[in-house]
């Protein structure tokens, strides 16, 4: 008897493809490239918003906009003018990733219930102290969140340049080519 392709699915089913699912925003994204840009200028001369755009390959009318929020957010300042442009208000050390993230796309946390931002019981939750879903996400959530609160734009700056790249442990792993 001829097996047909509905039984050979079931016995051998197809490998299950990578789906990639970014867990920022496109607008963390091109704002997190937007500040490391500014950060690497020269101290006092602004980047324009053209320059900005050219060197990090970012949309204008997007970029526009995430650099009204980070103004807004205190991160960045403006000046008007021919040598105009965008800088920093602060120095990169004193930038910290959680909250630039926040400024620029709101609560980061995986659960409402876990937010310390934007805390809201979630809806279907019987009982938040033993709730599964929470207790899940709660310790590693608290390890992300420490690491982005902790962690400032310089360190990211230096270990981008430094020949070795983290891996998910905090320990340097050396670059081969």
């Amino acid at each position: 008897m001829p097996k047909s392709k509905h039984f050979d699915m079931i016995l051998f089913p197809p490998p299950i493809t990578t789906i990639s699912i970014d867990m920022i925003s496109q607008r963390a994204r091109y704002a997190f490239k937007a500040v490391v840009a500014l950060a690497r200028a020269k101290p006092g001369v602004g980047l324009q918003i053209r320059e900005l755009c050219e060197q990090e390959k970012l949309p204008r009318k997007f970029l526009e906009q995430i650099l009204l929020m980070l103004k807004a957010a205190g991160y960045i300042s403006s000046r008007r003018g021919r040598d105009g442009g965008y800088e920093l208000l602060k120095p990169a050390d004193l930038i910290y990733i959680g909250p630039m993230l926040r400024a620029v796309d709101g609560p980061i946390a995986p659960l409402s219930c876990l937010s310390r931002t934007a805390y809201r019981r979630c809806s279907d939750c019987r009982d938040e102290a033993h709730c599964e879903l929470r207790i899940a996400f709660a310790q590693a959530y608290s390890v992300y969140l420490a690491a982005l609160e902790n962690t400032s734009l310089a360190q990211i700056m230096h270990q981008s340049d430094a020949t070795e790249l983290p891996l998910g442990d905090g320990l340097l792993e050396p670059i081969t080519a």
